[in-house]
């Protein structure tokens, strides 16, 4: 047993999973799976996603598909976070109620909700809070998992965000960023595990930086107060970073933005795409079932770029309204006739710019949040019609078919896919 598995500190809990009856062949002769806590639930090729505040796992091939409640009182979302190499352990975040809404705005009040990190042990069902010790803030998310023993985490006191490098119980903290530089958010680990990519929210703009696994010796990607750099991925190789450009200035809803790829060795980055082809803010749905949240750019295992490109003239169903305030990030209002367009995946070749429709749509369909599977025959991907809450779908390289996995929880939509890897 791994250290990390027998941490102790703070709460644990069992998982409790709740299983659709469907049958793998693949897994043909394994016992079924139960749904009781504390047994083993082989699955093959494997997603974890979000749903109206729940999280969930869909086998790719037979669609078997499972619901984690956890029963731990006064949480009221879940989502998954970082995946540990073994593909059985994950660590999850956890809300209470949020503490903005009506006359609460989400600038002042969001990073007031406690949260919880906790880990989840797939084969055993066992949850055991994560960061209980000498912990910082009411407001403690996962960004980064190092290594067996400690992980990167975004704390925000008072307004004010940092990174932190801690152990998975909490202890030993050790300042990443400083107070007052920036929010530091959109963490990627280097291949070799020594490098890290992140962007800064400074007071002179985005900012990408890589820097090593305490935040020291840090070397500047992309900075320019005009331009909104977000988001980092590394290369398979190593060498490069992967990350957006929005001209927010012109764009003040963030809806498009173009895809930028940088050298770590040094030299100015550069835009692969043009026009702010890549649709960056995702919004879907009507006013019972919207939802969103940045969308960006992801590696496939030869090197290349899967983004989702709009058609032209596109406009999304949800307008931003940039005259009043903010008090839910999001702001906007919903104007369905007024859309048009759609997106589509594309693979794009950063060494010669060429780049190919993927999975073919037709307008009015919006594709986004692209991602390629271990083994790169899969692309899991979410589909949504204007003004309709998206589905979970997946791309089969080896027959060329996409299909649909899942529409979520009562049909309310599925969004935020994550490979899991069972090895």
């Amino acid at each position: 047993m791994s250290r990390i598995a027998a941490i102790t500190a703070g709460c644990s809990a069992t998982g409790l999973l709740q299983f659709a009856p469907l049958a793998c062949p693949r897994c043909a002769g394994e016992s079924p799976a139960a749904d009781s806590a504390g047994s083993e639930q082989p699955l093959c090729d494997a997603l974890l996603y979000t749903t109206q505040g729940r999280s969930a796992r869909i086998e790719v091939a037979g669609a078997r598909q499972q619901y984690f409640d956890f029963k731990v009182p006064g949480q009221a979302t879940w989502q998954p976070g970082p995946i540990f190499p073994d593909g059985r352990r994950i660590v999850f975040l956890s809300m209470e109620p949020r503490r903005d809404g009506p006359g609460k705005a989400f600038d002042a009040y969001y990073t007031q909700t406690p949260t919880h990190l906790w880990l989840y042990d797939l084969p055993s069902g066992e949850l055991t809070e994560l960061c209980t010790q000498d912990r910082v803030a009411a407001f403690v998310t996962p960004a980064l998992l190092i290594d067996d023993e400690r992980m990167l985490i975004q704390v925000v006191r008072d307004g004010v965000g940092q990174i932190y490098n801690v152990k998975l119980d909490g202890s030993d903290a050790r300042e990443f960023t400083q107070a007052g530089e920036g929010l530091p958010y959109g963490l990627s680990l280097s291949p070799d595990g020594r490098r890290v990519a992140f962007h800064l929210a400074s007071p002179a703009g985005y900012q990408v930086w890589t820097s090593d696994l305490g935040g020291k010796n840090r070397h500047l990607i992309a900075a320019d107060p005009a331009y909104l750099y977000f988001g980092t991925s590394w290369s398979p190789d190593g060498q490069s970073v992967l990350f957006v450009d929005c001209h927010f200035q012109d764009d003040p809803g963030h809806d498009w933005a173009d895809v930028c790829v940088a050298r770590v060795e040094g030299g100015p980055h550069r835009v692969l795409t043009t026009g702010q082809s890549m649709w960056f803010a995702a919004t879907y749905g009507n006013a019972d079932t919207r939802g969103g949240g940045s969308n960006l750019p992801s590696w496939t295992r030869d090197g290349k770029i899967l983004y989702p490109r709009r058609r032209p003239n596109s406009k999304v169903a949800w307008e931003f309204q940039p005259q009043r305030p903010d008090t839910d990030h999001f702001n906007r209002d919903f104007k369905p006739e007024l859309a048009q367009g759609g997106t589509e995946i594309c693979r794009l070749d950063p060494l010669d710019g060429s780049c190919e429709v993927l999975i073919d749509n037709e307008p009015g369909i919006w594709d986004f949040r692209a991602a390629q599977s271990p083994d790169g025959r899969w692309v899991a991907f979410c589909r949504a019609a204007t003004g309709e809450a998206p589905a979970l779908w997946v791309f089969d390289a080896e027959s060329g078919a996409a299909r649909q996995l899942t529409r979520g929880w009562n049909d309310r939509g599925a969004d935020h896919p994550k490979w899991l890897a069972v090895r």
